[in-house]
């Protein structure tokens, strides 16, 4: 209900009013809010479609919900997708696909296999070792910097050339990347969930840092559960129990007292050269080996400058990208055109947008200039450097569309007010909430492969619940960062990403319905931290 018969009218003639109950049946609203997460899952996990297949029709049956449920108007709902769907091409897309690149040409100029090698070298050639150290530690440093699946997408066909099978090192590389997420791409999801709330941005880092380090316990486990069952945790237990506390360590104290902008870099950091050091002292007795290599690494032998000019692809990286996105940088405040598309929410009683702001400087360029740095000091010609963008479009296409048209559906859903019904009777739960509050985050996420675009979509309605609920202010909002965090093993975007470097390109469906059970055992673990955080510690989510 509006305030008053004056606001309603006033909205009414200027912008599309969010019915909260279409349907008149409490039930009914509820489940037909759900429809685009059930028929993508349907169509992913049920049906293995390829993403940007299952998206497109996931989209037109959002949009014909939209329309015909929520009685909004056609051409605002067709803005809606038109914005999403720029969103996720530049907002998102452009970030892989020279992520990619910078693959691409490290295959190209030999250096990939030089750092294989590096590491087999430093790291035995122990299975469990290589996913702890690489999908672990180092994936972090790559979701920190670039986030959206290329952690996936450089992790993965690492693991394949070590000897993994295709479908165990993907699910490996994703489920490796849960906890970084929210601090990833320079922590650009915290600083939106700041943003919209309009809480204090290190009130919200620190908020999350505390999840964050509860949940960082369990990953290294299940890594090595994946790759050898139990004999893996009696073999390796030593390396989690290292590999989580490292971790925590570099991160949680940047989190906490600095700011959201290098987590994940200090954690990814400090947890890589604890665990060399560590495997210097500390080896599994039983060692595990997916593929014998001469002499404990390739058949190739890579000199010292050879690793070096490896690393220094990443050094490139991290100074480019951390120079031009950081909150230092005039370039990310870029504003060249901008589209827009409101709505007054019936829940929030306020106005609400969609919108679409083209920066030419956004983080994908800033990645597309450390690609070109890197090429010029590797030595690339521009042969090679041609073969790499093609490479790349070979390999990603599917995911472009992917990210066009599930961001495309996941705005519309935002705007037509099927987000703001879902969440309609949540506060009613009152305490209890505590318990559905991730699986916002987590439907936020799987729809759009973004905890930025979680974080947006229900960020204000998680604080206004824990308000309205009595529950610490900080703490919902969190959770539902981190929940987002757990739906990326099963987002079909971050998925396109994911797959577009192995044999399971255009085939996310069989991925994501490998990496459901465990997206789904993880979330439950989120719950139960935020249950007992909610009873026993709540003062320290309130500022």
């Amino acid at each position: 209900m509006l305030k008053s018969n004056g606001i309603y009218s006033l909205v009414r003639i200027n912008m599309f009013v969010q019915p909260l109950n279409p349907t008149g049946n409490v039930f009914l609203t509820i489940l037909a809010s759900l429809t685009p997460i059930i028929v993508l899952l349907i169509l992913l996990a049920g049906l293995r479609l390829s993403a940007w297949l299952a998206s497109l029709i996931g989209s037109i049956i959002t949009i014909i919900v939209a329309i015909t449920i929520w009685r909004a108007p056609p051409v605002p709902v067709i803005k809606a997708w038109l914005i999403g769907a720029l969103v996720g091409t530049w907002a998102i897309s452009w970030i892989v696909f020279w992520g990619l690149t910078i693959y691409n040409t490290l295959v190209l100029t030999g250096k990939f296999d030089a750092f294989k090698d590096w590491v087999i070298r430093n790291a035995t050639n122990d299975a469990r070792i290589q996913a702890v150290l690489l999908a672990w530690s180092f994936g972090a440093l790559l979701e920190g910097l670039v986030g959206f699946g290329y952690p996936w997408a450089f992790i993965s066909p690492l693991l394949i050339a070590l000897g993994y099978e295709d479908l165990k090192a993907l699910q490996v590389s994703a489920l490796a990347n849960n906890a970084p997420v929210s601090y990833g791409a320079l922590g650009t999801p915290i600083v939106i969930l700041s943003a919209v709330t309009g809480l204090p941005l290190l009130f919200v880092s620190s908020s999350v840092a505390k999840i964050v380090a509860v949940l960082a316990l369990l990953p290294p486990w299940i890594l090595l559960f994946l790759v050898d069952r139990w004999r893996g945790i009696k073999d390796a237990w030593p390396l989690a129990i290292v590999a989580s506390l490292a971790y925590i360590l570099g991160q949680f104290p940047i989190a906490s007292y600095v700011g959201p902008y290098l987590p994940d870099i200090s954690g990814s950091l400090v947890s890589f050269i604890i665990l060399l050091l560590f495997l210097r002292v500390w080896r599994p007795k039983r060692i595990l080996v997916l593929r014998q290599l001469d002499g404990g690494g390739s058949e190739k032998k890579y000199t010292t400058k050879d690793v070096v000019m490896a690393w220094m692809a990443f050094i490139i990286l991290i100074i480019v990208v951390t120079l031009w996105t950081g909150p230092w940088s005039p370039l990310t405040k870029v504003s060249v055109a901008s589209l827009v598309q409101p709505a007054y929410s019936s829940l929030l009683h306020k106005k609400v947008a969609v919108s679409f702001d083209f920066n030419p400087f956004v983080a994908g360029t800033s990645i597309m200039v450390s690609w070109i740095i890197i090429s010029i000091v590797l030595g690339a010609s521009p042969k090679m450097m041609g073969e790499a963008i093609k490479r790349s479009f070979k390999q990603y296409w599917g995911g472009i569309l992917t990210g066009v048209f599930v961001v495309g559906l996941a705005y519309v859903f935002n705007f037509s007010g099927m987000a703001y019904s879902l969440a309609w009777k949540a506060s009613d739960l009152e305490a209890a909430f505590i318990i559905v509050s991730p699986l916002f985050g987590w439907i936020g996420c799987a729809l759009s492969g973004s905890n930025t675009s979680s974080n947006a979509l229900f960020g204000v309605f998680q604080l206004t619940t824990a308000k309205l609920a009595g529950l610490p202010i900080g703490l919902t909002p969190a959770l539902n960062s981190v929940g987002a965090e757990l739906a990326k093993p099963v987002a079909p975007q971050t998925a396109s990403a994911g797959v577009s470097t192995t044999k399971y390109v255009r085939k996310e469906g069989v991925v994501i319905r490998a990496n459901l059970p465990w997206a789904i055992g993880i979330l439950i673990y989120l719950i139960l931290i935020g249950v007992i955080y909610a009873f026993l510690a709540p003062s320290l989510f309130m500022p």
